[in-house]
């Protein structure tokens, strides 16, 4: 094959390429992938040792989902795919591609594959207009970032200043359409249409928004760094920096930083059900609205250690010697119960419950 040909077929149709959207400037969009490719093509060909280079960038392109989303760090899948055959750029960068496109850029680099773990976006604030006081209205142009620069935003939520601004510049920011408003005007993700991408993460300029493993349902509404009553008195959501989370998880998964929770999903074991059924302001919000109950059978021989490792007060009662009983109503499903059970006579009972209408986690 005469790749010189090629690098003089390239150049010549990114000339035709420059003229016609010049003349036409709807097309810029559709022919600056095209235009990219072919430069990166004719640069790549130049040398013998780079046409390897070459076949690399063919395959990674194919194996990349093609949503030009940015997570990755570069504008368009193509310039990304072309770092990456370069050995320029992160071969895992691409989050929304998931495991598929990990094992088919490994494939393309003859390398094995590492799968990080699956992130979903999460919003960290849960005030919104029913909750959070306001001290003014802004008329102005719908954009958070606009309003942050009249007088932090209309969202007085003192002494908390970061509470969602509810103009949307993350819905806009996500290519996959996964972030919307609630009638609250508050920031919501659809968990089936969120891909981790981090889009929404970098467009909200409070920092509102964070990346969770998809593995744990729980986590943090609120941004407040504001403590005690003061708190509440403009957001009833508010987190008071009262410490019952951290109280209740000896995992030591839960540390106050700067009058908030800060919660670590890297601890083996932690699921954070404790911690949200102790928060006085209801911070926490689980996406899994039916848990299992905890059921001890008749193998228990009333040892008590379930009842001392159980966070609940009463949610599992029973005298030194004889079978202990889970109060249902109480049991939140931790499963503390059953890790510390000696004869192994407690089992969860029941399945995850997600109601249909709470999918996006309010």
């Amino acid at each position: 094959m005469n790749f010189q040909l090629i690098h003089i077929i390239s150049v010549l149709a990114g000339a035709v390429l420059v003229r016609t959207v010049m003349e036409f400037p709807a097309s810029r969009r559709f022919f600056s992938g095209i235009f990219n490719g072919l430069s990166r093509t004719a640069i790549m060909l130049s040398g013998a040792k780079k046409r390897a280079v070459f076949l690399r960038f063919v395959r990674i392109r194919r194996a990349l989902p093609g949503h030009n989303c940015g997570a990755c760090g570069f504008a368009e899948c193509v310039d990304y795919a072309a770092a990456v055959a370069e050995g320029k750029a992160d071969r895992y960068a691409c989050v929304p591609g998931g495991a598929g496109t990990a094992h088919g850029i490994a494939d393309a680099l003859g390398t094995p594959a590492s799968v990080r773990e699956p992130v979903k976006a999460v919003v960290n604030c849960n005030g919104g207009a029913g909750k959070a006081r306001r001290g003014a209205r802004y008329e102005g142009i719908r954009d958070c970032r606009a309003a942050l620069l009249i007088a932090n935003g209309w969202q007085s939520c003192q002494p908390c200043v970061e509470g969602c601004l509810g103009l949307g510049s993350c819905v806009r920011a996500c290519p996959f359409g996964a972030v919307s408003m609630s009638k609250d005007e508050v920031a919501v993700v659809d968990r089936t249409k969120c891909t981790g991408c981090g889009a929404c993460v970098s467009a909200c300029p409070r920092g509102l928004l964070s990346l969770m493993p998809e593995a744990h349902k729980i986590y943090l509404a609120c941004s407040s760094h504001g403590h005690g009553d003061a708190v509440l008195a403009d957001c009833s959501a508010g987190c008071t920096a009262c410490g019952a989370c951290v109280a209740v998880t000896p995992s030591g998964a839960i540390a106050m930083r700067d009058h908030l929770p800060l919660l670590d999903y890297g601890t083996p074991g932690e699921n954070f059900l404790a911690a949200a059924s102790r928060c006085p302001s209801k911070c926490f919000i689980d996406l899994v609205k039916v848990r299992p109950k905890a059921n001890i059978d008749t193998k228990c021989d009333g040892c008590g250690e379930c009842r001392r490792a159980c966070p609940v007060p009463d949610a599992i009662t029973g005298r030194e010697g004889t079978r202990h009983v889970v109060n249902k109503e109480l049991c939140i499903g931790c499963g503390r119960c059953l890790t510390v059970c000696p004869v192994r006579a407690v089992a969860l009972w029941g399945s995850l419950g997600y109601a249909r209408d709470n999918k996006n986690g309010k």
